[in-house]
């Protein structure tokens, strides 16, 4: 989420004005780096990361620019255009002057070396000049985000040249910035000068081997920067000074340049400076800095005193020369040094000072978002926050006013007034804020005194009127005369008569200066006269009066006379008695209440009954006495002189007069049995007794509290509640406590919490549910439910102590998915679906209940929560549920601290156990049902194999005989083969295929859509009108990959989805291969990176041998392309040759012998499940070919007359192009075989009308099927002719035979064989026709034989190290090795497998089977057959594992047996001579791998792999979006950010931009 920046205005106005107004703000999307004001318009212009903003002065919008971000790195030299590292960067605004002649904003940014451009100050939206292409002299502010940049507009005269605005600029140091660290940068072009070009060259200011940090600057005569570094190179990076510098504005060479060391305190506590303004002091402050003595003489408009500490520095030259030393640094023991004003804890991030009535106010910005107010007198002292919200962040740098003083801008997240008088509303409360702004105005009139500004004050300059006094001193009235002096009167009569002129206003009954209805005594409105004042109620007596003026109040009411009741609040006789003589109010006995004196018929009583008690209070008191003992009652006496005696058990107690109150109750002292006697003699005794005891404290808890008190204090003990909370005095250490709540037996006093609040806006308490010496627990309080996520600042009050903690967050409530199983059982899982649940929740907080019941949450996921279902059968939870049916749903509750959700009801169903009687039967019963069903089976076969042995016995019998003839007859083939067949291969050249047809086939083959994958094509299906969008968003997602935070989430992200799976993996690293083959360095690092990752998974968590066996991930398979492409030209150069010879010579010989088109099975081959079974009479013939249309030359071709037709023009193409690539040669279907025995010709065909049948079968025709014969050797005339298939006559007809699935050629396949066979019932037929397959395991001999030495070739090309060894191998084994020596628990043969599983297992096996990678070849399956033995053989070698031979082993294993054992010690040996070669450097490895890319990658298919990536980022578009969002790394780089725009560019996809 973007940070939210403020910048608010806050109007000083007057009282009236800012009620009910609100204050200006703007936000911007991200961080404000720089705030400049106009002063001649007032405009604000605001600097921010990528944008820039024109505002007026109430913060209103007037033009908007972007700036960012843009292509650019800091190792690339503007312009970028040519620059391959160049990503998209953030442009942080670095600095913004106003040059107001010219009407011109200067604008600074981080991109592009930090070159400057100059916008209109009326529109900043119209750029007047940029270039990027005038070299290191335009490169003025910095590239990077921590280093600071300030600058001031100045000129520069030159007699020569004339007179330039100029701006001085000073900034810290940048790895890949321009090395001045101050310059003056010129504003026009002139002469050799461009914009913004350095015209001083001064290096002695350059040279400084400090760390600077710029924080202002600033003009007055000279041009000062305010600055912080260290002392010496020897505390580089340690403790930072403070310091101003000076310069004349118009020095050309920059010797005036002085340094000054500023201190603050005697030690130099506050050593760092954080922000500064510059402005007049005021009379006031004035007058105290000269009095203090460390200024000198100071004035009001005084901004000198800087200038006048640097005189002793330099006197006579105050400009330099050229023979002074330059730069001037003092020394630390000449440093300025004063005593600081005012400290706090905490940074003080901002300053703007200003005067008001000659008073200088200071406004502090500090990092917890306060706004403090701080008065500059003789002690300085904060008399105020500024109104407003806390907002807890940091208030940023630009804090000014605007060009009037009346309001302040503060660049933050929330707003705060400057002043609020109006708040104060008396003289006291105004004048004891001490506040400059506000003072007490006195005025008469029309305006009523006032708390406001004095400009806002009439006739404020008059003596005592406008009143501010630091010694809070208001205007006291002691006396007046006349004593009349206002027209409000209560009374018509006394209003018109007075001597002020007044007037009655008959209306509303109120006396004003105004005219009005009443005019003079005669016209007032009377009521005269009436009789009687007072009327009793229930008592008739008539009422008079005289009126007068009374017409305008027809039908209104009005109070004349007044009614009253006796007996209201007098309930006994005393209170009675006591009444008003005038209400006439007498004690009737016989009513027995207080009634009118006429309507009693009795008379009353002289004396009112005996006193009666009816409460004591207190009911204990202490032995010593000298407690108040309060009696309540009725009839107590009429005034305090009737007590006349109160005795406690006899002894007679003080009455205490001025407590008394009539008839209620009587407070006495002392002690006694209480008893009253009033006038009379009359006395009244209490039934309750009053009790004498002393109290008995035994125990004090806590033993401890805070300094700063407010602890509850509890004794406990006997008899505490003794006398009133009031006659109780506690005293801790001679400090007097508050007494709460005394009870029986303890007594508290003081006030304690333990409670956590939440503020601002709205407080919420919690109290502690538990706590101990070290924990404190809450229950998080409820706030106000929000759909966002709301952030609160938390406060731990422990008695008097207060504490600011970390800020709260509280998260929206979860949202809960409907159930999508509503059955359960004692052992199911139960998930809920949702989002928002890890929020603010852990799995062990976090509750759930089935009815009643409590699930145990086991797994607690943002969407998803998974939970136990109950052991036992829940209850519903409410009454009225548990009335139903077990079987009725139950409500599933989710409960997270105080809420709960019902998501859901589900039924809990049980698994019934069958009991065990019914479980032993149903075991034994078809036990003993199945022993019986078997022995009767074994008898049956038992006498039906007796049968068989005798059959089989006469078969083997046979077949022995058959066995002895045939191995005689492979025994004699096996002398003639064994020959060296190397003169039979041709010298041809060998056809490597291009790289580009080499990384295709090798990354992308064997694919979905073969060759026709849009890797290997290049074609992408974009419309015309989309494809420059496209190709510049794929630019940018390029320029996205080359960011590894984003690749290496981005892998991650997809290897973590389960529908991402193995082949998607190699298919996607292979597409990244291709992306990134322009940067095989940063491929290479990337690789490295995961391999680490890999490494340390399979170390610490799996078996260590098993890494890198297959390509389970993205990283195993980059590292197979990584070899391809390392090793490519180490196979043209080495390794090809040997491997090409060894390919040649398998096809010759598997050639030279039958070959089963159908069955793919030769009678020479190494695989023996591809070894033709049977003995296929066959005879050599040599074919004299003629090519149609290319001469009248004849080409000899060997060929076989068992061969179909279709081998046969295999063969001719073979021999006849011998010296083509395959590729390009005619393919067998595009040509037609013709032979001409005579004068006529005849089209030959693998199936025609003429193909024999056997049965449901067809055999595929052969030379020997058209009487081609003559073995062993024939010379025929066949005219082979290059024409397109479809002018041949009879192709079609071949086609649609050649679609009968029941076609063969030599060997029909056994299961039908079998068949045809059993039909006729001979057995020694059988045994003749079908003989045993292993008799012909000899002829696996005789091929390994013949091809023994190009094995051993290829071998050795591979496998030794003495000759030339690629790079990539020695820098990858040499990374294992490291790799290895890092972890104990790897050991020496583990090492050997991961450089095995690296390179012989990924690379060369995988060329070894599939020649058709590096050579433009065709492997058919019988040669392929024979290649995998081979290969292999290569994996068997490079093991460690002994393997152990028996009868059992597979043919292949047992045919190069003899010679694994020196194949694995040339591996040991490579292995060991790569060990010990010369390291390949990091250097050396990125040298060669850019050859690589720089001779390659043009030939790729960049674009294409670019898109089908972007399709998988589009498939898990939102996972990559949350990884991204979740790693701090990504934000910083607002990787998300760029990936929506590509996502919006490449398919409209709705993006959160």
């Amino acid at each position: 989420m973007a940070w939210r920046w403020v910048l608010a205005a806050i109007l000083a106005t007057s009282s009236l004005s800012l009620l009910g107004s609100a204050y200006d703000e703007f936000t911007s999307d991200t961080l404000i780096n720089n705030v400049v004001q106009d002063p001649i318009t007032s405009r604000l212009y605001v600097g921010t990361v990528n944008a820039l903003y024109q505002l007026d002065q109430s913060l209103h919008p007037e033009a908007h620019t972007r700036t960012g971000p843009e292509l650019d790195n800091r190792q690339c030299t503007p312009p970028v255009t040519s620059c391959e590292e160049a990503v998209e960067t953030d442009n942080h605004n670095k600095l913004l002057l106003i040059h107001p002649s010219k009407d011109t904003l200067i604008v600074c940014g981080s991109l592009y070396r930090g070159i400057c451009s100059l916008r209109n100050l009326s529109n900043v939206e119209q750029l007047l000049y940029f270039s990027d292409t005038k070299g290191e002299k335009s490169y003025v502010a910095s590239a990077e985000e921590s280093v600071s940049v300030v600058g001031v507009m100045s000129y520069y005269f030159n007699k020569d040249k004339g007179n330039f605005t100029v701006f001085l600029v000073a900034k810290g140091y940048g790895s890949h910035d321009s090395t001045k660290l101050i310059s003056t940068r010129i504003l026009q072009v002139h002469s050799d000068w461009v914009l913004f070009e350095s015209i001083i060259e001064a290096s002695a200011v350059q040279s400084n081997p400090f760390t600077l940090r710029y924080l202002h600057d600033f003009r007055h005569g000279f041009v000062y920067f305010l600055f912080s570094r260290t002392l010496g190179a020897q505390d580089s990076g340690t403790k930072n000074f403070t310091f101003i510098s000076r310069m004349c504005e118009n020095d050309h060479n920059y010797y005036s340049y002085t340094e000054l060391q500023l201190n603050c305190s005697a030690g130099n506590k506050y050593n760092k400076v954080q922000a500064a303004y510059v402005t007049l002091p005021g009379e006031a402050l004035a007058k105290n800095m000269s009095s203090s003595g460390w200024y000198g003489p100071v004035g009001a408009q005084d901004k000198g005193q800087i200038n006048n500490k640097s005189k002793g520095m330099v006197t006579n030259q105050k400009c330099g020369a050229e023979f002074l030393p330059s730069p001037l640094a003092s020394r630390a023991e000449f440093a300025l040094a004063t005593d600081p004003v005012f400290t706090k804890k905490g940074l003080m991030t901002a300053v703007a000072v200003a005067v008001e009535t000659e008073h200088a106010v200071a406004f502090l910005g500090t990092t917890l978002g306060e706004v403090l107010k701080l008065h500059l007198s003789t002690s300085p002292e904060v008399y105020g926050r500024a109104p407003g919200e806390n907002t807890g962040d940091k208030v940023n740098k630009n804090l000014l006013f605007d060009t009037s003083l009346t309001h302040l801008y503060i660049t933050t997240e929330k707003k705060v007034p400057v002043q609020a008088c109006h708040l104060k509303t008396d003289c006291q409360s105004c004048v004891a804020q001490k506040d400059p702004y506000c003072g007490w105005c006195v005025v008469t009139g029309l305006f009523f005194s006032r708390c406001t500004r004095k400009g806002d004050c009439p006739r404020a300059e008059d003596d005592n009127t406008w009143l501010w006094s630091p010694n809070q001193q208001c205007v006291q009235i002691q006396a007046f005369n006349p004593p009349n002096l206002s027209c409000r009167k209560t009374e018509c009569i006394a209003c018109v008569t007075s001597e002020w002129q007044c007037q009655w206003n008959a209306q509303d009954h109120t006396c004003s200066d105004r005219d009005v209805s009443v005019d003079g005594a005669d016209s007032c409105p009377q009521f005269e006269n009436p009789d009687p004042h007072l009327i009793p109620v229930g008592y008739l007596i008539p009422i008079s009066f005289q009126g007068k003026n009374l017409d305008i109040y027809k039908d209104h009411t009005f109070k004349i006379v007044v009614l009253y009741n006796c007996s209201l609040g007098r309930e006994d006789c005393s209170l009675c008695k006591n009444a008003d003589p005038k209400y006439s109010c007498v004690w009737c006995a016989n009513m027995r209440s207080c009634v009118y004196r006429e309507l009693c018929r009795s008379q009353e009583p002289a004396q009112c009954p005996n006193p009666k008690i009816t409460e004591i209070i207190p009911r204990f008191g202490p032995l010593n006495g000298g407690i108040v003992v309060t009696i309540k009652g009725s009839n107590l006496g009429i005034k305090k002189e009737d007590i006349k005696k109160v005795t406690v058990a006899g002894v007679d107690c003080v009455h205490q007069g001025d407590r008394y109150s009539v008839s209620t109750r009587y407070s006495p002292i002392n002690q006694g049995v209480v008893e009253v006697e009033v006038e009379g003699g009359r006395r009244g005794r209490s039934e309750v007794l009053f009790t004498y005891r002393d109290p008995i404290p035994e125990k004090v808890s806590p033993l401890k509290g805070p300094v700063a008190g407010g602890t509850v204090i509890t004794i406990s003990g006997k008899h505490l509640d003794t006398a009133n909370k009031n006659d109780v005095i506690v005293t801790v250490g001679g400090t007097p406590c508050e007494t709460q709540c005394p009870a029986r037996n303890e007594i508290s006093f003081s006030l304690s919490l333990y409670s956590i609040s939440l503020c601002p806006p709205l407080q919420f308490i919690q109290y502690a549910v538990h706590k101990n010496d070290t924990v404190l627990l809450f229950d998080s309080p409820v706030v106000n439910r929000s759909s966002e996520t709301q952030s609160f600042r938390a406060f731990l009050q422990l008695d008097n102590v207060i504490e600011e903690l970390n800020s709260f967050e509280y998260h929206p409530d979860p949202f809960f998915n409907e159930l999508t199983k509503n059955i359960i059982t004692e052992t199911s899982i139960i998930i809920v679906t949702g989002r928002g649940f890890s929020k603010a929740m852990t799995a062990e907080e976090a509750q759930a209940f089935v009815g009643d019941a409590s699930c145990k949450v086991t797994i607690l996921q943002d969407d998803k929560l998974f939970l136990e279902a109950p052991s036992t059968q829940p209850r519903a939870r409410s009454k009225r549920q548990r009335r139903d049916t077990s079987s009725d749903p139950l409500d599933l509750t989710i409960k997270f601290g105080n809420g709960e959700w019902v998501v859901g009801s589900v039924n809990y169903e049980r698994k019934y156990e069958v009991p065990l009687a019914i479980i032993i039967p149903a075991v034994i019963v078809p036990m003993l049902l199945f022993i019986a069903v078997s022995v009767y089976c074994y008898r049956r076969k038992s006498q039906q194999a007796e049968r068989e042995y005798e059959k089989v016995k006469h078969q083997l019998d046979h077949l022995e005989e058959s066995v002895r003839d045939r191995c005689k007859k492979e025994f004699t083939d096996l002398m003639i083969e064994m020959e060296d067949q190397t003169n039979d291969l041709s010298e041809a050249r060998i056809p490597f295929l291009d790289y580009k047809t080499y990384t295709d086939r090798v990354f992308f083959l064997p694919s979905k859509d073969g060759d026709n994958d849009v890797m290997i094509t290049g074609k992408l299906d974009i419309p015309e009108g989309r494809k420059v969008i496209v190709a510049q968003a794929l630019n940018q997602f390029s320029n996205l990959l080359n960011s590894k935070t984003f690749l290496i989430n981005f892998i991650k992200t997809l290897e973590g989805r389960p529908d991402f799976n193995a082949r998607s993996r190699v298919y996607f690293a292979s597409l990244l291969t291709v992306a990134l083959h322009g940067k095989l360095e940063y491929y290479t690092d990337i690789m490295r990176s995961l391999l680490l990752e890999l490494m340390e998974e399979y170390v610490h968590s799996k078996n260590p041998k098993l890494m890198l066996r297959r390509s389970e991930t993205v990283v195993e398979r980059m590292l197979c392309n990584w070899m391809s492409i390392c090793l490519y030209q180490f196979l043209r150069d080495s390794a090809g040759e040997p491997l090409y010879k060894l390919f040649k010579a398998i096809k010759h010989q598997v050639e030279k012998g039958p070959v089963d088109a159908k069955m793919k099975k030769a009678k020479y081959t190494l695989n023996d499940t591809g070894l033709l079974g049977d003995d296929v009479e066959y005879c050599v013939l040599t074919l004299q070919v003629l090519v149609h249309g290319e001469g009248p030359d004849v080409t000899p071709v060997k060929v076989l007359n068992c061969d179909t037709i279709s081998q046969v023009k295999e063969k001719i193409i073979e021999q006849v192009y011998r010296n083509l690539p395959y590729s390009q040669r005619p393919k067998v279907d595009s040509v037609a075989l013709e032979w001409r025995p005579g004068s006529t010709g005849q089209i030959l065909s693998d199936m025609d009308l003429t193909s024999q049948k056997e049965g449901r079968w067809k055999r595929l025709n052969t030379l020997a099927h058209y009487n081609v014969s003559g073995c062993p050797t024939l010379f025929e005339s066949v005219v082979f002719c290059l024409m397109p298939t479809e002018h041949v006559p009879g192709v079609p007809v071949e086609n649609a035979l050649l679609e009968d699935d029941k076609v063969f050629h030599l060997v029909r396949p056994a299961d039908e064989l079998d068949e045809v066979k059993s039909k006729r019932g001979s057995l020694k037929a059988k045994a003749t026709t079908k003989a045993i397959a292993e008799i012909y395991l000899t002829r696996l001999l005789s091929v390994k034989g013949t091809l023994q030495q190009f094995v051993d070739d290829f071998f050795r090309s591979v496998l030794c190290s003495g000759a030339v060894v690629p790079p990539a191998v020695k820098y990858f084994f040499d990374f294992l090795d490291e790799q290895a020596l890092k972890h104990d628990n790897v050991e020496e043969e583990t090492v050997h497998i991961w450089k095995t599983n690296s390179l012989p297992m990924r690379f060369w096996v995988n060329i070894l089977k599939n020649p058709h990678f590096i050579f433009d070849v065709h492997v058919t399956e019988v040669v392929d057959a024979s290649l995998s033995v081979i290969a292999q053989t290569f994996m068997d070698a490079c093991t460690k594992t002994e393997h152990k031979l028996s009868r059992e082993s597979p043919s292949n294993k047992l045919l190069y047996a003899k010679e694994i054992s020196t194949y694995k010690k040339m591996v040991d040996d490579y292995y060991k001579g790569i060990k010990q070669m010369v390291p390949v450097s990091d250097q050396d490895m990125n040298t060669h791998l850019a050859e690589v890319s720089r001779e390659h990658t043009d030939t790729l298919n960049t674009q294409a792999a670019l898109h089908q990536l972007y399709q998988y980022a589009s498939k898990y578009y939102d996972g990559i979006i949350q990884s991204l969002d979740e790693d701090p790394a990504a934000q910083s780089k607002q990787l998300t950010l760029r990936l929506q725009q590509i996502a919006a560019a490449l398919e409209n996809k709705v993006t959160d931009l």
